[in-house]
């Protein structure tokens, strides 16, 4: 099991609350149409600095998370470096899903493996779930070595079910059991 003496802090970054002004650190992000692509599934419109204002204050200080858990990432330095989410939250199965971003600036350095690995202890230790189901368009490299890094297996593919900038891509199914994760956290923390 964990053993650092602040369950929401690993060895570069913390997980914290979203605060309301963390949306000037991520105006120039939602901007990045590529980024966008490969988590939205497509592109986004344009959005003003007033509505990225309106999403995070909605989002601040945890008000609602019936549906989504949502964390920033930051440096221990108190950098912003990112965002990260639980969703798709099914307590009768004991399953759940996760969203990450890291900003462009941030990536590559090893802070998206490092808050998935605490969002991962946080729901098999705290929310008692069993499995966590995600997935990702075959074209994201950075998400496929990021689930295979904290031990997650492909379990299958959906062909050409996500359309995108003019063409259709697979849709890579992935999924980690708690005693799958408990055995790669071991090892990482060995």
């Amino acid at each position: 099991m964990y053993s650092n003496k602040y369950f929401w802090q690993g060895k570069k970054i913390r997980l914290r609350g979203i605060k309301k002004d963390d949306w000037e650190e991520w105006l120039d992000d939602l901007e990045d149409s590529n980024a966008n692509r490969l988590l939205s599934w497509g592109l986004e419109l344009p959005k003003s600095p007033e509505i990225a204002k309106s999403i995070f204050s909605e989002w601040a200080d945890f008000k609602d998370t019936s549906k989504r858990i949502l964390f920033s990432i930051e440096t221990l330095n108190g950098e912003l470096v990112g965002g990260i989410n639980i969703h798709s939250q099914d307590m009768k199965n004991g399953t759940f899903s996760f969203g990450i971003r890291i900003n462009r600036k941030h990536r590559g350095k090893g802070y998206g493996a490092e808050a998935l690995r605490i969002l991962l202890r946080y729901g098999f230790y705290e929310l008692r779930y069993q499995k966590c189901n995600s997935g990702c368009v075959h074209i994201n490299e950075g998400s496929i070595k990021l689930h295979k890094s904290v031990g997650f297996i492909e379990e299958g593919r959906q062909r050409r079910t996500i359309y995108m900038n003019g063409q259709y891509y697979d849709h890579i199914l992935f999924g980690l059991t708690r005693e799958e994760f408990e055995e790669n956290d071991k090892n990482y923390n060995a």
